[in-house]
């Protein structure tokens, strides 16, 4: 097994560097459910964030990849649950990133998690820490 990082899977995605996409397929081609390429939650993070901000896909673009990517037999997901579990909140409107964190926190047994950011509170379901 590979591991993938973000810009093969950017470059296979976006097809906007032509000798860059050409080596992304080749390699992508090469995968199979018997030897498949490995994707960290750090990848799909970066994923998002980079088809979100730099390429301007909506949420619902990119979940539907996502969607595709999370099912692909040729790709081995780290934490597939909790990737998954981010993914339909993210669907919902919540932050991806924020949504894993969450995620992964509520597998490993945590009560609640606690942010600053009041966004994800409102939208992946942290608590506010309490004032100091």
């Amino acid at each position: 097994m590979i591991g993938l990082d973000t810009n093969v899977l950017v470059r296979y995605i976006v097809r906007d560097d032509p000798r860059q996409t050409a080596v992304a397929d080749q390699l992508i081609a090469s995968l199979t459910a018997a030897e498949p390429g490995f994707v960290t939650q750090v990848v799909l993070v970066e994923l998002w964030w980079v088809l979100v901000r730099s390429y301007k896909r909506t949420h619902a673009e990119c979940g539907k990849l996502f969607d595709a990517l999370l099912d692909t037999d040729e790709l081995a997901i780290e934490s597939l649950v909790s990737a998954k579990t981010a993914l339909a909140a993210a669907q919902r409107g919540a932050d991806f990133a924020d949504a894993l964190i969450v995620a992964n926190c509520q597998i490993a047994g945590c009560d609640h998690i606690i942010t600053l950011d009041e966004s994800a509170t409102k939208q992946a379901g942290m608590a506010l820490a309490p004032p100091g």
